[in-house]
C-alpha cells in the first residue's frame, strides 16, 4: 500500500473513543437524570416546558417531562426511552427508574477512573439487580390487595402531583372504584377504562360515568337529548346520494327532467331514514358524512343520529354497547342492535358530550375529569392515568410494598450483605449499585426538606432495628416512621421495572466506548 492511510468512513465522519466517549454519554445520561431529579416525592416540584411553538405544559410527571424536551443526544435519548419503557409497562415510576439510571452511570464514572473495567462494572450491575429483585419479591405485603391498600397504592401515586382543588385520597376512590368495575377472574381490562377531561369546572366535579364519553354534536338540534333503553346501530358509510361507478353526463333539457331528478334523489335519502327507522335502532352512530337533505326525515322519525363519528369512538361505543359495524344501512339486521339503560346529550359551554351509559356488553367506564382550565385538567388526566396504571399493577402484578424510600433502603441494604460474599472487583460494581439506590431516599428527603444525610443515616437506623421505615412527608419537612402505618405503599411491579429498566439503560451506556457520528 506504500505506506498510505487507508480511509473506511467519509471525511464529514465525527468520531469519539475511548475515555472521551465514555465520559460524553455518562454526562449526558447524568444531565437527564438530573433535570426531572426535583420531582421525585410527595412534594415534588413542577416543570414548566415551553415549546417553539409557545405551547406551554406544567408537570411533575417523569415521562411528560422527558418526551417534551428537545433532546439530541444519543445517550441522553436512551435514558427517555427508559421513562417511556416504564410508563408502558406500569404507567408511573418514570421519575425513579431515570433518577436511579443517572446515578448508576455516576457510580460507573467512579469505577471506571479506578479503572474497574466496563465489563466487570456491567456483570456486578446485573448481579445487584437480581439481588434487589428478589428483595422486593421478599417485600411484598400483599399479593392481593384488599380495597384499603388499592386506595393507598392510588392515593400514594398522585400525592404531589397535580389534583386540582381534591386532594389525592378523594380522587383515589374514583380511581379504585374504576378499576373494580372492569376487574374480572381473569384480571383487570385496564382498555376498559378511559379518562375523558372537561374544562368549565373544578376538579371536585370529578365523577365516574359507568359507560363511555363521546365528544360529538347531534346532527339536529331537534333530535332528543336523551334516550332511554336505547338500541344503538354503527353505520360505517356515507349517507348521501351515490355517485356512479362509469363517467357519465346527464343532460336536463327543461324544469320538468330538473324536478324527477330532484325527487329522485329524495326519494333515495328518504329510503335511508325509512331503512333506519324500520331496524327499529333509536340511536345511529355513522362514521361517514350524512346529506343535510336527510336531517329532516331522520328528525321525523324521531332518531338521534351522529355523523362522522371517529373510528376509535366507534370501537369505544361497539365494545360497550356490543352494537356491530356495518357496511349499509339495508345490512342492518335485529342482532347487529347494541343496547344501553341510557344515552343523552349534555352540553359544556359551546360543546356537546354524549354520554352513553349502562352499555350492555362490558363494564366500561370513563373517569369523567374536570378542571377550571386546560393545564390543570391535562395534568389531572395524566395522575389519573398514573395511579389508574399502578392501581392495575397492583392487583394483577405482584401486590404491594412500602413506599416512602422504605423499599430502596431494604435493597440497599441486601445488596451490600451479599456483596460481602463476591469476589474480585465486582465486588465494587455491586457495592457501587447499592451506593446508587440510595439516592432514591436520599433525593425524597431532599424534596421533602429534610437534612439529606441526616435521613439517610436515621433510616438505616431504624431499618438495622428491624423496622420498616420511610420519609413521610408531615407539615413543611418530613419524618421517619413506618409507611405502612401511614398509608404509603407502591405496587412491587412499577419497583421491579425501575430497576430492570434503568440496569438496562446504565449498563448499556457503560459498554460503548466508540461513537461515530455522520453530520
Amino acid at each position: 500500500m506504500g505506506g498510505q492511510p487507508m480511509f473506511i468512513l467519509s471525511e464529514d465522519t465525527e468520531r469519539t473513543r475511548g475515555d472521551d466517549a465514555q465520559s460524553s454519554n455518562i454526562s449526558a445520561g447524568k444531565a437527564v437524570s438530573e433535570s426531572v431529579r426535583t420531582t421525585l416525592g410527595p412534594r415534588g416540584m413542577d416543570k414548566m416546558l415551553v415549546s417553539d411553538d409557545g405551547d406551554v405544559v406544567i408537570t411533575n410527571d417523569g415521562a411528560t417531562i422527558l418526551d417534551e424536551m428537545d433532546i439530541e443526544h444519543p445517550a441522553a435519548q436512551m435514558l427517555v426511552e427508559v421513562a417511556e419503557t416504564q410508563e408502558e409497562e406500569v404507567g408511573d415510576g418514570t421519575t425513579t427508574a431515570s433518577i436511579l439510571a443517572g446515578e448508576l452511570l455516576s457510580q460507573a464514572e467512579s469505577l471506571l477512573e479506578e479503572d474497574v473495567h466496563p465489563t466487570t462494572i456491567v456483570e456486578g450491575y446485573h448481579e445487584a439487580a437480581q439481588i434487589a429483585q428478589s428483595t422486593i419479591d421478599d417485600a411484598v405485603i400483599a399479593t392481593d390487595p384488599d380495597d384499603d391498600q388499592l386506595l393507598q397504592v392510588a392515593a400514594s401515586s398522585m400525592t404531589g402531583k397535580g389534583t386540582g382543588d381534591l386532594a389525592a385520597e378523594d380522587l383515589a376512590r374514583t380511581v379504585v372504584d374504576a378499576v373494580s368495575q372492569v376487574s374480572t377472574e381473569d384480571g383487570v381490562d385496564r382498555s376498559a377504562i378511559t379518562v375523558h377531561t372537561q374544562v368549565g369546572a373544578t376538579s371536585s366535579a370529578t365523577e365516574l360515568v359507568e359507560g363511555v364519553i363521546i365528544d360529538e354534536e347531534r346532527l339536529s338540534e331537534e333530535m332528543p337529548r336523551s334516550v332511554e333503553d336505547a338500541q344503538i346501530a354503527i353505520v360505517e358509510d356515507d349517507l348521501e346520494i351515490k355517485e356512479a361507478n362509469v363517467d357519465a353526463e346527464y343532460q336536463v333539457s327543461n324544469v320538468d327532467q330538473l324536478n324527477a331528478a330532484i325527487e329522485a334523489e329524495t326519494g333515495q335519502l328518504q329510503e335511508y331514514a325509512e331503512a333506519l327507522a324500520a331496524t327499529n335502532a333509536d340511536v345511529v352512530f355513522v362514521d361517514g358524512d350524512i346529506d343535510d337533505r336527510l336531517t329532516a326525515d331522520l328528525v321525523g322519525h324521531g332518531l338521534l343520529v351522529f355523523e362522522d363519528v371517529d373510528s376509535d369512538d366507534i370501537e369505544s361505543i361497539r365494545a360497550a354497547t356490543g352494537a356491530s359495524r356495518v357496511g349499509s344501512v339495508d345490512a342492518i339486521e335485529d342482532e347487529d342492535l347494541g343496547s344501553a339503560e341510557n344515552v343523552s346529550v349534555e352540553k359544556y359551554g359551546e360543546e356537546e358530550l354524549i354520554f352513553v351509559e349502562g352499555g350492555a356488553a362490558s363494564k366500561a367506564v370513563t373517569v369523567f375529569a374536570r378542571g377550571s382550565t386546560d393545564h390543570v385538567v391535562d395534568e389531572l388526566e395524566r395522575s389519573l392515568t398514573d395511579a389508574l396504571d399502578v392501581v392495575t399493577a397492583a392487583v394483577d402484578a405482584g401486590g404491594v410494598v412500602a413506599g416512602a424510600g422504605a423499599i430502596e433502603i431494604e435493597i440497599a441494604d441486601r445488596i451490600r450483605d451479599e456483596a460481602a460474599g463476591i469476589e474480585g472487583r465486582k465486588q465494587l460494581a455491586v457495592e457501587a449499585y447499592a451506593d446508587a439506590v440510595d439516592v432514591l431516599p436520599r433525593t425524597l428527603a431532599e424534596n421533602t426538606g429534610m437534612d439529606p444525610i441526616d435521613a439517610l443515616v436515621d433510616l438505616r437506623a431504624e431499618h438495622d432495628s428491624g423496622a420498616t421505615a420511610g420519609l413521610i412527608s408531615e407539615g413543611q419537612t418530613g419524618i421517619i416512621a413506618d409507611p405502612i402505618d401511614h398509608g404509603v405503599l407502591d405496587p412491587a411491579a412499577v419497583k421491579h421495572e425501575a430497576i430492570e429498566s434503568a440496569t438496562e439503560a446504565s449498563t448499556m451506556i457503560v459498554r460503548i466506548d466508540d461513537v461515530i457520528a455522520s453530520n
